[in-house]
């Protein structure tokens, strides 16, 4: 199966300028997760929801303030219409990602391919289509903590709440 046959073909992207406002109302709008930013006809970047999240939580801001270029993820993953999604899948496994942008030979924006995308498809056993356990492995891989658990205890917990 090729990346074209379960992609979302009605991707939007954003500038660099855009408000993180901005954003997070498309984000709303659209009902997904990550907007590539475009610069020169090309995706440079993307900006997902969490990154608005962490840009916010870190920063002493208003939202309409902040333009999607302070905050934007510099690394950029992304796949061709045309390769077999293993190959998407094993990317996003690789890189730890739910989305990849869908690009042209030029860089342009195409479309969104994304686990959601995947999962939709996916099947016991795959014949000629995308199998269920390789869908769940690439999701247990995404999955794994970026950092080392600590261990709860009480103490954890009376310093969380200092937040609330």
């Amino acid at each position: 199966m090729r990346v074209k046959d379960l992609m979302t073909r009605e991707a939007r992207g954003v500038l660099p300028e855009t408000s993180v406002r901005e954003a997070s109302l498309l984000l709303r709008k659209l009902d997904c997760g990550i907007l590539p930013v475009l610069a020169e006809g090309r995706v440079a970047a993307v900006i997902t929801d969490r990154d608005l999240c962490l840009a916010l939580g870190e920063r002493d801001c208003r939202p309409s303030e902040l333009p999607v270029g302070d905050v934007m993820s510099r690394s950029l993953w992304g796949c061709r219409e045309e390769d077999d999604v293993a190959v998407a899948l094993d990317t996003m496994r690789a890189r730890r990602v739910r989305r990849l942008p869908v690009l042209d030979a030029e860089g342009a924006l195409v479309g969104i391919v994304s686990l959601n995308d995947v999962f939709r498809r996916a099947e016991p056993g795959g014949e000629g289509r995308i199998s269920d356990a390789e869908a769940v492995r690439t999701l247990q891989a995404i999955g794994e903590h970026r950092y080392p658990r600590q261990k709860e205890h009480n103490a954890d917990v009376t310093a969380l709440s200092e937040f609330v």
